[in-house]
């Protein structure tokens, strides 16, 4: 009995370690799948930070991306067009503005010094030459005209003492006449300018003159130094020109007077021009005249593109507008005409007054159509009822043109119903024939 009893409690023992083993690894599973959860989906707190920092994170890279959106924005796309032409445009303007001032300067301000060399021409009487300037001159501006004469000391040269030098300006050659063309060209030209000077060499004693050739003598033996003389006259001061081209000087004639045959190693004329006020300014200041120059014709220039823009978008905004004004009223017109197609009663006449439904083949859904009184039945209706009620009350019956009996039957022209599934009745015939001749007691006019 002791034994069964012993036997019974060791098996009630290990049911009870069996079920607390059991609980314990349910409650082992439990925490593992709340763990796993807790891994999958995490609390709460948590997820409201990650939003807040995707948040903090997303309005960053709204700011950060504002100065970019900001750049590419149609609006800043539109500046950037119009700093581009404005720049292309300015630089362009410059460019011709540059050329226009080079122009123009070398159009007003002639050259400052003008060198030509006369070659004399030694035979009967005394030596004389001629030089070409071309377009060197100018008119309206006072020169300075000087000969230069490249003299060997001689005894001819020395003897010679003073001698006379004729220069004179001459115009160029008109167009002979008939009576004129066996005369040398020569005389087809008119003086301009006439000048006579005197000139001499520089008096040398004798001691003097042996002295500074034995001083000079190393030179003379190198090469280095010769036994003449530069003798420089000044011919005119300040001579100008009228305006015109026939007024200013082409050719300038040099005649050498003197009582002894004289010897030249050079002869020439040197011309310079004394400028004075704007021509004045411009030549001693260029970087200054420049400046103002070029900027007074670039700003002319843009100012006169501003205004060509201004008037080319006003005549394209115009056309623009009127084009879109012709556009929006033909459209009207067109909506218009729609309109009044779709509700022109003439349109209906081949259309039958009754509603009705078309059988199907196999499941589709029946057709359905609308007659012409269908919208006007409510009304048409309506106007049906108090015409009853006021013959009911009165016993009176409308009074209507008899000439109107004849159109009494149904207009069979045109469209025919068909007459699947449909019938017309007494009084939907009856009814028919009150909406033809008209009602007076405010029923619906009648469909044309």
């Amino acid at each position: 009995m002791s034994r069964r009893i012993y036997v019974h409690e060791l098996e009630q023992d290990s049911r009870r370690r069996a079920r607390e083993a059991r609980l314990a690894a349910a409650g082992a599973d439990k925490a593992d799948q709340a763990n796993d959860s807790n891994k999958q989906h995490p609390p709460d707190e948590l997820m409201e930070i990650i939003d807040q920092a995707k948040a903090a994170i997303g309005k960053l890279w709204e700011t950060a991306l504002v100065p970019f959106h900001a750049a590419v924005s149609k609006p800043a796309q539109k500046a950037y067009l119009g700093t581009f032409l404005f720049a292309t445009t300015s630089l362009f303007l410059l460019g011709l503005s540059t050329i226009a001032y080079a122009l123009f300067y070398f159009n007003y301000v002639p050259q400052v010094s003008v060198e030509r060399t006369i070659h004399l021409q030694f035979g009967e009487g005394h030596p004389h030459g001629v030089a070409t300037l071309d377009s060197s001159l100018t008119s309206l501006q006072a020169y300075d005209v000087y000969l230069f004469l490249h003299l060997p000391r001689t005894p001819n040269n020395q003897v010679a003492g003073n001698f006379m030098l004729d220069l004179s300006l001459l115009s160029p050659a008109r167009a002979p006449s008939t009576t004129e063309k066996l005369l040398p060209e020569s005389t087809l030209k008119q003086r301009l300018a006439h000048s006579r000077r005197s000139a001499i060499l520089t008096y040398a004693s004798p001691i003097i003159d042996t002295a500074s050739t034995l001083t000079g003598l190393p030179w003379y033996v190198l090469g280095w130094k010769t036994e003449s003389e530069v003798v420089e006259v000044s011919m005119f001061e300040g001579v100008g020109f009228p305006k015109g081209w026939t007024n200013v000087p082409q050719e300038v004639k040099l005649v050498v007077e003197a009582d002894e045959k004289m010897q030249f190693y050079e002869v020439g004329v040197r011309i310079f021009a004394k400028f004075g006020g704007l021509r004045w300014i411009m030549y001693h200041h260029r970087i200054l005249s420049y400046v103002v120059f070029t900027s007074m014709f670039w700003s002319s220039s843009m100012i006169s593109a501003l205004l060509a823009w201004l008037v080319l978008s006003a005549y394209l905004t115009s056309d623009s507008t009127a084009m879109k004004k012709e556009e929006t009223t033909s459209l009207k017109i067109k909506t218009e005409q729609s309109e009044s197609e779709k509700y022109e009663p003439s349109l209906l006449e081949g259309l039958s007054d009754t509603s009705r439904t078309f059988p199907a083949i196999g499941r589709h859904v029946a057709l359905r159509f609308n007659g012409r009184d269908e919208d006007a039945g409510r009304g048409f209706d309506e106007g049906v009822k108090k015409e009853d009620e006021v013959i009911q009350s009165t016993g009176l019956q409308p009074l209507t043109p008899e000439a109107d009996d004849e159109d009494e039957e149904i207009e069979t022209s045109g469209f025919r119903d068909s007459g699947i599934g449909t019938s017309l009745d007494e009084s939907q015939r009856a009814r028919v024939q009150r909406r033809k001749k008209g009602s007076l007691l405010g029923g619906p006019p009648e469909n044309q």
